[in-house]
C-alpha cells in the first residue's frame, strides 16, 4: 500500500526557515525521482523542486531557487524541503510524489505570515 505522508509544515515569519519531511512507503522508493510540490489557496498544484534517485541532480521552481535545497535518503524512505527565506507567496499546502506519480498524501500546510 503506498504511503506518502508529509510534515514539517506550520506558521512561520517571512524570512524564517521550515524542514519538510515526506516519508514513502509501499513503493521502490529508491529507483524514483522525488518531488516536493504545492497548491497555493485558488491555484493549480505546481511543482517546487525534484531530486534524481540517487541525489545527484536535482532541479527547483525558479521562484524559490537559492532558498530552498530538496534532499533524499535512499535507506530512510525519505525526502526533505529545506525552506529558508520563506516569503508569503509560499504559502501553501506542501505535498511529495515520486515520477512516476503515487497516490497523493495529505501534505503538509505552510503558513508565511508576520
Amino acid at each position: 500500500q503506498v504511503q506518502l505522508v508529509e510534515s514539517g509544515g506550520g506558521l512561520v515569519q517571512p524570512g524564517g526557515s521550515l524542514r519538510l519531511s515526506c516519508a514513502a512507503s509501499g513503493f521502490p522508493f529508491s529507483i524514483r525521482t522525488m518531488g516536493w510540490y504545492r497548491r497555493a489557496p485558488g491555484k493549480e498544484r505546481e511543482s517546487v523542486a525534484t531530486i534524481s534517485r540517487v541525489g545527484q541532480i536535482a532541479n527547483y521552481a525558479d521562484s524559490v531557487k537559492g532558498r530552498f535545497i530538496i534532499s533524499r535518503d535512499n535507506g530512510k524512505n525519505t525526502v526533505w524541503l529545506q525552506m529558508n527565506d520563506l516569503k508569503p507567496d509560499d504559502t501553501a499546502v506542501y505535498y511529495c510524489n515520486s515520477l512516476p506519480e503515487e497516490r497523493w498524501g495529505q501534505g503538509t500546510q505552510v503558513t508565511v505570515a508576520s
